[in-house]
């Protein structure tokens, strides 16, 4: 924490704070897990604001000094002006204009400015994992695996996707996920088309492809995974599209080493794709970052120039969706190493046919 801190604090022009809204950069920056809190960075000091609801919580978990508010603003404005801060900046991506007009009008004789965009800064921050977090990371996943074990026992005609996506979730709470990492996805048939569809009460039929995309929740760090299965014997243009799928994944993950372009890997799968003959059926970016939030940078996609880095963690996910028809995607989560990348996922991706 101490580091963080002080990273963001060099960042800064001599004098200036940063006040911290974002639920995720409050947590990495102090240790606390909850909505309702603030941190504010000065030249001399780091403090977690929150309420009386979380003052218990706070004070035994944050690894920053903790402050009792009854008034977010007006304590905070004390704090600058017995710094004599001049200048404090937010988080640009964040802050809503309704927050910094309430700012700008509380905060009297001191700048409320985004010149410095913290959210960035923080964010760059956090694209690079430490070992603990990747520690974390990686029980995240242990219980992703086991759930997706678990959950091929129990995919069936006549289930519904909905019913199979609870059973998933409660799995993986036994487990001891916190929570589920984001809205789980259970599509089945036609459905299986969308990439982010919603299960819903369509039952499952022999013959359909079931595309499950899911993850775990442990110490505030999240996992994500993709598999489709068959259930029934797939048809042969079902095989051939989810080999394509599984060609492109693996080419790229074969790629990814420190120092090549987010850019250039999604490429790798891109073409592979759309030399098969589906191009305009990959419509996403080819992976993202996870870590507190289960989209952070960097990410595999035509648009990212970054270039990869030892820690980070990033999901490898290509998929080729036909609409009304059906759809495969295939999503593991690799850790950038410093001679290539090591995949955290451990599922089985030859195609399953249950």
């Amino acid at each position: 924490m101490e580091n963080r801190i002080e990273n963001l604090r060099n960042s800064l022009p001599k004098g200036a704070a940063a006040l911290i809204t974002n639920e995720a950069d409050c947590f990495y920056l102090s240790g606390f897990n909850k909505s309702e809190g603030m941190v504010l960075v000065t030249e001399k000091s780091a403090c977690l604001f929150v309420d009386f609801r979380y003052i218990e919580a706070a004070r035994a978990a944050s690894r920053i000094d903790v402050k009792l508010t009854h008034a977010f603003i007006k304590d905070i404005f004390t704090e600058l002006k017995s710094e004599d801060v001049k200048t404090v900046f937010v988080e640009r991506e964040y802050v809503t204009l309704a927050l910094a007009a309430r700012l700008k009008e509380a905060f009297e004789g001191i700048e409320v400015s985004e010149e410095v965009d913290v959210g960035k800064i923080i964010g760059d921050m956090r694209a690079v994992k430490s070992a603990q977090e990747i520690s974390l990371i990686k029980s995240a996943q242990k219980i992703t695996d086991r759930a997706f074990s678990y959950i091929i026992t129990k995919i069936a005609a006549g289930r519904s996707e909905r019913e199979t996506a609870l059973d998933l979730e409660f799995f993986m709470r036994k487990e001891g996920s916190e929570g589920t990492a984001f809205d789980t996805i259970c599509v089945s048939g036609k459905n299986s088309s969308k990439p982010h569809g919603v299960p819903g009460e369509k039952l499952i039929q022999n013959g359909d492809f079931v595309t499950l995309d899911f993850g775990a929740v442990v110490g505030g760090y999240r996992s994500d995974m993709t598999r489709t299965v068959a259930v029934g014997k797939p048809d042969e243009k079902m095989v051939f599209v989810y080999n394509t799928v599984l060609k492109a994944q693996s080419a790229a993950l074969a790629a990814i080493k420190p120092g090549v372009s987010c850019r250039d890997i999604d490429k790798i799968a891109r073409d592979i794709i759309n030399t098969a003959g589906f191009e305009g059926c990959f419509g996403h970016g080819l992976g993202h970052g996870v870590g507190i939030d289960i989209h952070e940078n960097p990410a595999f996609s035509t648009r990212c120039e970054t270039v990869t880095a030892p820690g980070m963690v990033i999901t490898v996910e290509p998929g080729i969706y036909l609409e009304n028809s059906f759809g495969v995607r295939i999503e593991d989560m690799i850790v950038v190493t410093e001679g290539g990348c090591e995949n955290l996922t451990g599922s089985e991706k030859r195609l399953i046919v249950l």
